[in-house]
């Protein structure tokens, strides 16, 4: 038998029935290491914005350059994909780094430049400073906006 208190069944029931849509910004080398293996990783490894997506949510990278490190400037959707991991989970990559990633189920796409679609979209309220929403590293946007993005990407999100 499980036991719930109010809060935690309520956000998981919600969760449920409201399909989601987010961003992640991460650079392309860190992007295709996830796509590989089938994960998503985060803002340096935090666990707390994996766990505001569900499974069933969509997932799309925004990387900004090639490389986190000495990276040449990119600006693009790289990657898409669903969440199927149940929970978040913490994998060892060197004995002082132990990030946290979620499953993703990754689709075939193209990459797309986000330049051509700052004019369409909504979380981008001033297209002059468009790069603000991305500063936090984890964006939750509109079904629409995805659909957008994902149709630059040349993947549909319909059911």
């Amino acid at each position: 038998m499980y036991a719930y208190n109010v809060h935690t069944y309520n956000r998981h029931a919600k969760n449920h029935l409201m399909t989601r849509y987010w961003i992640g910004v991460v650079s392309k080398s860190h992007v295709d290491r996830g796509v590989a293996g089938g994960f998503a990783q985060l803002c340096h490894g935090k666990a707390a914005p994996l766990k505001k997506m569900d499974i069933g949510d969509w997932f799309v990278y925004y990387s900004p350059k090639t490389d986190m490190t000495n990276g040449q400037p990119l600006q693009m959707f790289t990657a898409i994909g669903k969440i199927v991991g149940e929970s978040v989970y913490q994998y060892e990559m060197a004995p002082d780094f132990v990030p946290f990633r979620r499953d993703i189920q990754y689709f075939k796409c193209t990459p797309a430049l986000i330049l051509p679609l700052i004019p369409m979209l909504s979380f981008i309220k001033d297209p002059k400073h468009w790069g603000y929403p991305f500063r936090i590293g984890h964006v939750e946007i509109t079904k629409a906006d995805f659909e957008l993005i994902a149709q630059a990407m040349g993947v549909s999100i319909k059911k």
